[in-house]
């Protein structure tokens, strides 16, 4: 079992932190809230006051953060502070430019370096049936087998380091997509009269039955959206597909107005719910409002 430095740890990082423990891994976790500390220590892992202190000595380093800003924040400590050899893993959904400069600075300190970005949102986190898409090298891949094992289902190398990441991008692209068709299928089901309950039923169970029709239909219909991915983070992940698809010079015409309608969503004020609360927008603009 290895010893594992795990920095951030919130609503997605805390239950991943908590399975590599209940793997049998020695997990040091640092976070800025107390919470999550706490919650790793319950879990019968250690804290630490520091990146510092946490990565030092550590055969894995972790990480499970918002954004660009934080991973290279974080990574500037861990290149000061873990020992030659260590094995850095970004679990954080990020640009694939960042995940570049982790691997081209870490190889520069001795560092061996995936970028590694989930998709399951909290229950994939808290059950450890995440799927994962992986970016770096082989060897480091197989090394990492075990970590991937204990807080995912799916884990593939889709290629070099920030692959994963362009991966991230083209899934977040599609659930987004997906959500923003679901809510006008709805729309359109209940003006018409038809069992809006049953239909979506039938669909889960066709040629349009998606993973998002299996786990949120029932949610959506009786409009709850408690995050599980929140608005917010969808629309940092929207302006990374676009930045990627001008990098790669490809038109997202579709994902340019599932970017929009999710950029309605928070200048709604619906930032803080889920990503399924596309809905509230497709019902705005066709003049109704949620019950």
């Amino acid at each position: 079992m290895s010893t594992i430095a795990f920095i951030g740890l919130g609503i997605m990082g805390g239950p991943m932190a908590g399975h590599l423990v209940a793997a049998g891994h020695e997990v040091t976790g640092y976070d800025l809230s107390p919470a999550g500390l706490d919650k790793l220590a319950a879990a019968g892992g250690a804290v630490a006051g520091s990146v510092a202190e946490a990565v030092r000595d550590k055969d894995i380093v972790i990480t499970m953060l918002p954004q660009d800003e934080h991973v290279e924040q974080v990574f500037t400590e861990v290149l000061e502070h873990a020992a030659t050899g260590t094995l850095y893993i970004d679990f954080s959904t990020i640009t694939p430019r960042t995940s570049e400069w982790t691997a081209t600075e870490g190889v520069k300190k001795g560092l061996r370096v995936l970028d590694a970005p989930v998709s399951g949102g909290e229950p994939g986190a808290v059950n450890g049936t995440l799927s994962i898409m992986i970016g770096g090298e082989q060897a480091d891949f197989e090394s990492a087998r075990a970590v991937f094992e204990a807080v995912g289902k799916t884990f593939a190398l889709v290629g070099p380091n920030g692959a994963g990441q362009v991966v991230k991008a083209a899934n977040q692209l599609v659930v987004g997509g997906t959500y923003a068709l679901v809510a006008e299928a709805i729309l359109l089901m209940e003006g018409l009269g038809a069992d809006a309950e049953k239909g979506l039923d039938v669909l889960a169970g066709g040629l349009a039955g998606s993973r998002i029709l299996e786990l949120k239909r029932k949610s959506m219909l009786e409009r709850s959206f408690q995050p599980g991915f929140r608005i917010d983070l969808h629309h940092k992940d929207m302006g990374i597909i676009q930045q990627a698809a001008r990098q790669a010079e490809v038109p997202i015409p579709m994902g340019a107005l599932t970017a929009q309608l999710i950029a309605a969503a928070r200048a709604m004020g619906h930032g803080s719910l889920d990503h399924s609360a596309l809905l509230l927008v497709a019902e705005s603009l066709a003049g109704k409002k949620s019950a």
